[in-house]
């Protein structure tokens, strides 16, 4: 969709490894820090990150995949009476579109996206109002799994016990994130969950 818009104003196609490190704080960002890499941000910011919501819209999971384990594991904390709620600086609109595309709503009980609340991470109150959108989870009995240093800084931020997974995009290694424990495979989260829970 990055790209898409790029074309739309006749800027050039960013490559993957331009775009990592720009993920991560939101679509507004995202789109200014790509227009900020491709010759600037024009005065008409506003309509350019409409357009951005638009063609992001139209195809919001062409180019999603879901990392192997993820599925099964799911299924398998979800049959096991875990609660989980997602804490994204993705828009919560398309937050929903995508679990929908890839059959894993029903996983979740709660989505707080970047719009959802008045902040978003690594801001506390993103993932502490999550937590309240859970049914009242208190932060002691939450656990924030992530791949980004804004997941795992939330985390700290809202004094929750956190898992980073060691794949994904980000800008930070993930042994400086500081997370309680790191995992090479999603499908270790459960072993990981049950680690943290006898840390305290």
């Amino acid at each position: 969709a990055l790209n898409r818009l790029l074309g739309t104003l006749g800027r050039r196609m960013l490559v993957l490894s331009e775009v990592i490190p720009m993920i991560g704080d939101g679509v507004p960002v995202l789109v200014q820090r790509a227009l900020e890499a491709t010759g600037g941000v024009p005065g008409d910011y506003d309509e350019i990150l409409q357009r951005y919501h638009a063609i992001y819209g139209s195809a919001v999971a062409d180019l999603t995949t879901i990392y192997p384990g993820v599925e099964e594991t799911l299924s398998a904390l979800h049959g096991a009476g875990h609660r989980m709620g997602i804490c994204t600086n993705k828009p919560e609109a398309a937050t929903h579109a995508v679990l929908k595309a890839l059959n894993l709503a029903r996983y979740f009980t709660a989505v707080a996206g970047g719009d959802s609340l008045p902040v978003r991470k690594p801001d506390a109150g993103h993932l502490l109002g999550t937590l309240e959108m859970l049914g009242g989870a208190t932060p002691d009995r939450a656990i924030m799994i992530g791949d980004s240093h804004n997941d795992i800084q939330v985390a700290i931020n809202a004094h929750v016990r956190s898992i980073a997974v060691s794949y994904g995009y980000r800008r930070h290694p993930v042994e400086e994130l500081g997370a309680d424990i790191v995992v090479d495979n999603f499908a270790d989260i459960p072993g990981a969950l049950a680690r943290l829970n006898g840390m305290g």
